[in-house]
């Protein structure tokens, strides 16, 4: 641990406590509280910006509200340091019209590239064709909801005859001249299907889907077969015009991205599958290729309720990822902000918009083939993975 700094990497006030030498000395402080920041009643002008809000008032609280703040400056310092940062995306947030805030990011180039469950993306194109999704009630009976065939999520109303298969339409028409000649990842998908929503729909600058096409910033999905958008997939499988989509490229491509860029970080909706997907582009690098070009990613900000007890993924902390390699530092440059996302992405989106000068697009997926064949030619030359599987595989020879 740096003791220099708090644990999310923001700079400690000098502490003249005592050193390692006088810990045992039980006349001298180990902490010399005076010279650590001291909280105050908290004053509000009435009339603070959200970036000062943050930095005036939740930094200089305690709990949550100063996580929160914490994240704001992480997300801030991947910016300013050129990090290439990707976004995970789980849990139902483009349902309550969070696609607009990730397009605000995107546009302003704070974005690079999205790893996403199939249902954000999905919920996404409604309001691109101007089919509703309403705000409903959480309270409401859903035997009839479902006599009037309305999907909810929480408070959110979703028409089946109106929306959803109105979309299943959509996306059918998408993929029918998906190029077959190769196999494709996710990316290619989402981005011609984010071209047929540029071309056909009434409001494309609605969807984040559509945006990320425009701007080249590749969006996977972890698990492609678990949202409606796979499961419309289904059709032209069955009728002899099955897509060629190979989710292994989705694993080389996004080892590829990290291992090209000169800082990684990202931004965690929720966790989930698209979470870890994100985190094990390092061990496919260090573990499975033996690459030593990494050693973990640099920044970790994750917006979450899920709790590390559990034992589940979705709630592990960085300090445990950085066991598996994952993180580069077990405490350093890393933050979890325990709340909603419903409240926090926005305040953390508006704070960045707000103290970050907007950075060039990247266009990562149209650099993909080149960083892929990079990876691959590293793959080739790398000695230990040689030596691991020549009996296996066959290796191009080395040019001395």
């Amino acid at each position: 641990m740096n003791k220099d700094r708090y644990p999310c990497g923001t700079e400690r006030p000098e502490s003249k406590g005592s050193s390692k030498a006088d810990v045992n000395d039980a006349s001298k402080p180990a902490i010399d509280l005076k010279s650590l920041p001291s909280i105050n009643p908290l004053q509000l002008s009435g009339n603070e910006n959200v970036a000062d809000l943050i930095d005036g008032v939740y930094a200089k609280s305690g709990f949550n509200a100063r996580r929160l703040a914490e994240g704001a400056q992480l997300y801030a310092r991947m910016i300013d340091s050129n990090a290439t940062i990707g976004m995970t995306l789980a849990g139902a947030m483009t349902p309550i019209g969070m696609s607009g805030v990730i397009i605000d990011l995107m546009k302003a180039g704070f974005i690079d590239f999205i790893i996403s469950t199939g249902a954000n993306l999905y919920h996404d194109l409604h309001r691109a064709y101007d089919m509703p999704m309403v705000q409903g009630d959480f309270l409401a009976d859903d035997n009839v909801l479902a006599d009037e065939r309305v999907a909810r999520i929480y408070d959110v109303f979703i028409h089946d005859d109106d929306t959803l298969e109105g979309t299943d339409e959509v996306i059918l028409e998408a993929v029918r001249d998906v190029n077959q000649d190769k196999p494709f990842s996710s990316a290619a998908l989402h981005a011609h299907i984010g071209k047929h929503v540029n071309k056909s729909a009434s409001h494309p600058e609605r969807s984040l889907v559509g945006w990320a096409a425009k701007l080249d910033v590749p969006i996977y999905t972890s698990s492609p077969g678990d949202s409606s958008i796979g499961m419309n997939l289904v059709v032209p499988y069955l009728f002899d015009k099955p897509m060629n989509l190979n989710p292994i490229l989705d694993v080389i491509e996004t080892a590829a991205i990290v291992r090209d860029a000169e800082k990684n970080g990202v931004v965690e909706i929720g966790g989930g599958s698209p979470k870890n997907f994100y985190l094990q582009t390092q061990p496919t690098l260090n573990q499975i290729l033996h690459d030593e070009s990494k050693g973990g990613h640099d920044y970790f900000l994750q917006l979450t309720t899920d709790s590390p007890h559990w034992g589940g993924l979705s709630g592990a902390t960085p300090s445990e990822a950085r066991s598996w390699g994952k993180v580069k530092d077990a405490i350093l440059n890393n933050v979890v902000v325990y709340s909603c996302a419903s409240l926090t992405l926005p305040l953390i989106a508006q704070y960045v918009l707000i103290r970050c000068k907007p950075r060039e697009q990247r266009r990562l997926f149209g650099r993909l083939d080149a960083l892929v064949e990079e990876l691959r030619a590293s793959a080739a030359s790398n000695p230990v993975l040689r030596k691991t599987y020549s009996d296996h595989f066959e290796f191009p020879s080395v040019k001395k």
